[in-house]
């Protein structure tokens, strides 16, 4: 059986690149790496092969009301932003990006704009860090 070595460095690395004037801060949690900037957490990114269908930038909104895909506005944004499906509609203020969608790159450095932009959607201070 072949043995799956655990990742060193985040994945899609062009998107810490187009956060970078926002020195976020990138620590593991869970099985992907999560993008903080100051205390708000922004997006994670997860490359694994037990969830594939999960893989991509996660995108945190401030609460479940801006996250949900009512607003047509989030939808013409982000064509390819759906559900995360681990989380089977218990969390709804995370949605993913998936990274299998042909529009993967050009919808993650367009939520990476928002967050440089300071859009107050994106992002919440975990109870961890208050």
């Amino acid at each position: 059986m072949p043995r799956t070595t655990k990742r060193k460095s985040p994945p899609y690395p062009f998107l810490l690149e187009a956060l970078d004037p926002l020195a976020p801060e990138v620590r593991r949690l869970f099985s992907g790496y999560a993008v903080y900037v100051q205390n708000k957490l922004l997006f994670m990114l997860l490359d694994s092969p037990k969830t594939p269908q999960d893989n991509g930038l996660w995108v945190v909104f401030a609460d479940a009301a801006q996250a949900s895909l009512a607003p047509a506005s989030l939808r013409l944004a982000f064509p390819s932003i759906r559900p995360i499906a681990i989380f089977d509609g218990k969390i709804q203020h995370w949605l993913v990006i998936p990274a299998d969608s042909p529009r993967f790159e050009q919808d993650a450095l367009l939520a990476c704009d928002f967050a440089l932009a300071r859009d107050p959607r994106l992002g919440r201070i975990p109870d961890s860090r208050k």
